[in-house]
């Protein structure tokens, strides 16, 4: 799911291993994270010590909902989940938690609608592998070239040719000569 979440009051209600994971996702999206479950995994407690989420050991509350940007079920209780509506469950889903390949400000992001969570694994591992690390500094040059583009008089048909042309497999290949080709070869399996 790609939504802005930088600031916004995000609810996790569980902390187990399911939990943990998408507490983790939001915390990469720098959610102000609240999480509500009567225990916890040793990294959401490790979290909440060192301050990043807040955790309150204790059973859901309908009060919890209250000016919640974002709300996660993550229990196995099914009236947990349907107390809080927006269940991490296919048949009563609002959204799908994609598989993601993060690098630096690139992400790809893998779907299979909730019908096959392993094969969207499957597939980002294997991204994982073919997208290089050196994306995120190029990426991060790209943005830069992207700004002066835009703070510059360019005619806008000139513009988007440059950019184009910038994002290229040969721009890449002559400003990262060393990190030719540009996707690894996929492993087989």
């Amino acid at each position: 799911m790609f939504l802005k979440l930088e600031g916004r009051e995000c609810l996790v209600v569980g902390a187990g291993k399911i939990g943990e994971s998408k507490i983790r996702s939001l915390l990469v999206a720098h959610a102000n994270m609240r999480v509500v479950a009567p225990t916890a995994t040793a990294a959401v407690a490790a979290w909440a010590r060192a301050g990043v989420i807040a955790w309150e050991a204790r059973e859901f509350r309908a009060t919890d909902l209250i000016a919640v940007f974002l709300v996660v079920a993550a229990t196995s209780s099914v009236e947990v989940n349907d107390a809080v509506f927006h269940v991490d469950d296919p048949e009563r889903c609002d959204f799908y938690y994609p598989a993601v390949v993060r690098r630096g400000a690139l992400q790809v992001a893998i779907s299979t609608e909730g019908r096959s969570p392993a094969l969207a694994q499957r597939l980002r591992r294997e991204f994982e592998r073919q997208l290089r690390p050196v994306y995120a500094g190029w990426l991060q040059w790209l943005g830069g070239a992207r700004k002066q583009l835009f703070a510059s008089r360019v005619a806008l048909e000139q513009r988007r040719t440059q950019l184009r042309d910038l994002a290229s497999r040969e721009s890449f290949e002559l400003h990262y000569p060393e990190h030719s080709p540009l996707l690894e070869a996929p492993h087989e399996r």
